[in-house]
């Protein structure tokens, strides 16, 4: 039996097209004396990090250094500035800048050998290659790439107006020697048809819209100046998961986004790629399209005129240092300003200017080449030939550096910096926005603030947190669109701060009274009042409308809410507030209401919930279900105690919003746990990621970056059915006996029904028979699937399961398409002992609603979680 170490020399070994690989030694030997630059020490991480264990990325080890810019997950990472610019012209591995939009595939060692990619399409002879034959069969090169991300220096964008894509700061940009054949060597193995015209190209990754794709133009891919290439290596060892392992697309002069990692397809046709990511990712829209234009009309993303290939020319400064210090009377005669700069293309970047007045004057910077140092190579590097001296593209970054004297940067406020290509394109001074905040590159300014003889340093952004000079210019009033960074003109007077206005919330003419009886005998479910600031609303008309959903209404009646609801409402909410006011509440009632809604007692309680106050819960432990779903496991007060939700009820959580330091998001889930369960509960959701075009789900999303150890709080029990056993159930305090359940359910609306149905299951002795109407996407998208067949399994009398999908593979024997008229007449049969349970989609429930009702069931038999 093969080992997987055995596979890891094995991999390493393969003989390669353009000759075996050197030993490292004599390899670095004759390296050395061509005087070209070598990667730097790199020590591949181990361990992966405990923010990584509960991720779908927990086999992937990362280096803790890297700064994350979407939470936890998925791994969107930049280097520390000051750490990628030490390491030189190459960056090791472990710094490189990551970009993934969702798991990273988990690819063995001994899967590699085999590994396929296919190219088809408009081909004359489609072929499937193994990760062998793409060693063995192809000429390999070596050439030295920066690959960059369009979102590099996003950060400065979102803090002038946020734009739909997450802060880089920059540092999303790093360089390797990227090692692999050629693309065209591959495509011309299946012989491109005439009409083919680009060159599409799919990844492993599955995402929310698919696996991620994109294309380029067939004549880029197939011109050698263009030096577009399949990479295997980077440094001269195997590629590691984040960078696409085992093998990835490496476009040079292009976004990073068009370099697809984890590569399994290339697909020429005559169209730019229809992959959901080529459309809506990777644009920069007109500066006038705002987010909510680009939402309502998707022929802005199909417009290819917007879509970004070629880099423009960029540059930033390393040293000084966001938040550098520097004793004037400590310092030597100059100061040397260092950064980078990069253009797009392959074009040479042939100037980088420093000014230290506004721009009214400027002086060169010196620029030093060390991607022309492999054009004087000759010979193998990593297993494959450098092979640059005939070729005048450049595809790398350049570093500049420029000595000033200490006393001019004591008598500036800041160092502007700025490059040019070969073209004559030119760093704007002006900042371009647009909605996805994408290739932002207008002069680099770095502020300085002399004080105490002191020069301080500030960049423009902090990609760590809050910080950088342009915020601290918002907070002070500065408007950073107005062609002075922010500062008044000369004769500008300063900008009067706008006094908040303070929203009235209650109604013109409203002079009734309401004491603490006539409150609390209007506080219910169907009837729920509350309180905000003294005031009384009704909050009835606003149950089916309300965006949080009736449950966040349901569970402020009898209280007083101020601080929670100030707290997470708009101000538009707050205008709304009028049409439901009815009163104000005497202050001896609220006295009273305050002393009525304190704790009992400080002994431990054997239930978790309370219905009047929040309780906190501890994160401890998430388990990925599937790429968009967890399991939340959460730590109770103590061991002992159970959480007291009644079979079929609900609990409202409340998390705080991390897009806002204030606010919370509150929403009512039922948890997946038993209901004898002691010390922990489990809450299964499924993660609603954002998009180029929507916003995700915003408790979703807040509880996916929720690290381990974070508190949140609970209330409840809320609900208005609870299901006692043996056919009996309560329904807004009634009770009915039914002899069947008929459930229909969709997506994460299994788990109240999934309640129900395991304590009608787990009671040999409960009569009740019950049929499950699952609808879903996808296969994989079916939760508590191994739950829901063992019941059926266990008596296929008592408990039907009926699975349906709407996108279904060849291979799937069960239902396709929605929940139908037709399913729902032959499944949900009303014969007047049943009760119908719904908990799904808001269409899919519109959508049962209106044909049951039709089909002859009365409303009293319908129960909509």
């Amino acid at each position: 039996m093969t080992t997987v170490t055995e596979v890891r020399a094995e991999i390493l070994t393969v003989p390669l097209k353009s000759g075996p690989i050197t030993v490292e030694q004599e390899e670095f030997s004759r390296v050395e004396l061509a005087d070209i630059p070598l990667p730097p020490p790199s020590k591949e991480p181990t361990e992966v990090l405990n923010v990584d264990k509960p991720t779908p990325d927990y086999h992937v080890p990362r280096d803790p250094r890297l700064i994350r810019l979407t939470g936890v997950h998925p791994f969107n990472v930049e280097p520390p500035l000051t750490a990628l610019y030490n390491e030189g012209f190459l960056t090791s591995p472990e710094l490189f800048y990551v970009r993934n939009h969702g798991p990273v595939p988990l690819v063995k060692d001994e899967d590699i050998p085999n590994w396929e990619i296919s190219i088809e399409g408009l081909v004359e002879k489609p072929l499937v290659l193994n990760f062998r034959q793409i060693l063995q069969q192809y000429d390999q090169i070596t050439a030295p790439i920066t690959m960059v991300c369009a979102g590099n220096r996003r950060k400065e964008q979102n803090t002038v107006r946020k734009s739909k894509g997450f802060s880089w700061g920059s540092a999303g940009l790093s360089t390797a020697l990227w090692t692999g054949p050629m693309m065209a060597d591959i495509l011309r193995s299946a012989k491109p048809l005439r009409k083919a015209k680009y060159v599409c190209m799919e990844g492993a990754d599955k995402l929310p819209n698919g696996y991620y794709g994109t294309s380029v133009k067939l004549n880029w891919a197939m011109d050698p100046n263009r030096g577009i290439m399949l990479a295997h290596k980077m440094n001269g060892e195997s590629l590691r998961p984040d960078h696409g392992r085992p093998l990835r697309a490496v476009v040079p002069g292009q976004i990073g986004g068009r370099s697809v990692k984890w590569l399994k397809k290339l697909i020429l046709t005559d169209a730019p790629s229809d992959n959901w990511y080529h459309i809506y990712d990777n644009r920069v829209l007109p500066t006038m399209v705002s987010p909510e234009m680009s939402a309502s009309d998707p022929n802005w993303w199909r417009d290819d005129r917007y879509a970004i290939y070629d880099l423009n020319v960029n540059s930033a400064v390393a040293y000084p240092q966001h938040k550098e210090m520097l004793d004037l009377s400590l310092a030597g005669p100059t100061y040397i300003v260092k950064g980078y700069a990069y253009a797009g293309g392959g074009r040479r970047i042939t100037r980088v200017e420093i000014s230290l007045d506004k721009g009214k004057t400027w002086r060169l910077a010196d620029i030093t080449y060390a991607e022309d140092k492999y054009r004087e190579f000759e010979g193998d590097l990593f297993g494959g030939k450098v092979d640059m001296s005939w070729r005048e593209t450049c595809f790398c970054w350049i570093f500049w550096s420029l000595d000033i004297a200490i006393p001019e940067l004591a008598n500036t406020d800041a160092i502007l910096v700025r490059a040019m290509d070969e073209a004559l394109s030119i760093q704007p001074r002006d900042m371009y926005w647009s909605v996805l905040g994408m290739m932002n590159n207008p002069w680099f300014r770095v502020s300085i603030t002399k004080e105490n003889g002191m020069l301080f340093f500030e960049h423009p952004t902090d990609p760590t947190g809050p910080g950088g000079w342009m915020e601290r210019v918002k907070k002070a009033g500065g408007d950073l669109a107005n062609g002075n960074w922010g500062e008044r003109h000369e004769g500008e007077e300063p900008a009067v701060p706008e006094v908040e206005k303070e929203i009235n919330m209650k109604k013109e003419g409203v002079t009734r009274v309401i004491d603490l009886q006539e409150f609390k005998s209007n506080s219910s479910e169907e009837k729920p009042w509350f309180i905000v600031n003294g005031e009384v609303y009704d909050g009835t008309a606003f149950l089916e409308g309300h965006p949080g959903g009736a449950q966040s209404i349901i569970s402020s009646a009898g209280l007083d809410v101020s601080e929670d609801f100030l707290a997470i409402h708009s101000e538009t909410a707050k205008k709304m507030m009028p049409d439901y006011h009815i009163g104000t509440m005497d202050k001896a009632s609220l006295e009273a209401l305050k002393n009525d809604n304190a704790p009992e007692s400080s002994e431990p309680r054997a239930e978790f919930l309370q219905s009047r106050a929040w309780s906190k819960m501890t994160l401890t432990k998430k388990t990925e279900v599937s790429w968009d779903t967890r399991i939340f496991t959460f730590q109770l007060e103590h061991d002992k105690q159970t959480l007291g939700l009644p079979i079929g009820q609900h609990l409202m959580i409340k998390v705080p919003d991390p897009a806002s330091s204030t606010e919370s998001i509150l929403r009512s889930y039922t948890p997946i746990s038993e209901t004898s369960q002691k010390g922990t509960m489990d809450l299964l959701v499924k993660i609603y990621f954002d998009t180029p075009t929507q916003k995700g789900g915003k408790m979703t999303t807040a509880l996916e970056k929720l690290p381990l150890g974070s508190a949140i709080d609970c209330k409840g029990p809320t609900g208005r059915f609870e299901y006692l056993g043996h056919g009996k159930v309560l329904v807004s305090g009634k009770e009915r006996a039914v002899r069947s359940f008929k459930m229909i359910c969709g997506g994460t609306g299994i788990t109240p029904v999934f309640q129900v149905l395991r304590a009608v299951m787990q009671d040999q002795a409960d009569p009740t028979t019950c049929v499950v109407l699952n609808g879903n996407r996808q296969e994989e998208d079916i939760l508590c699937r191994t739950e829901l067949d063992a019941f059926a399994a266990m008596d296929n009398k008592k408990c039907q399961i009926v699975h349906t999908l709407t996108k279904a593979p060849d291979s799937w024997t069960g239902r396709r398409g929605r929940i139908s008229e037709d399913m729902l007449r032959e499944f949900a049969v009303n014969d007047g002992e049943s009760m119908v349970l719904v908990c799904g989609p808001e269409a899919m429930e519109k959508s049962a609603r209106r044909i049951l009702l039709a089909q002859g069931w009365a409303e009293s038999d319908l129960h909509f979680f």
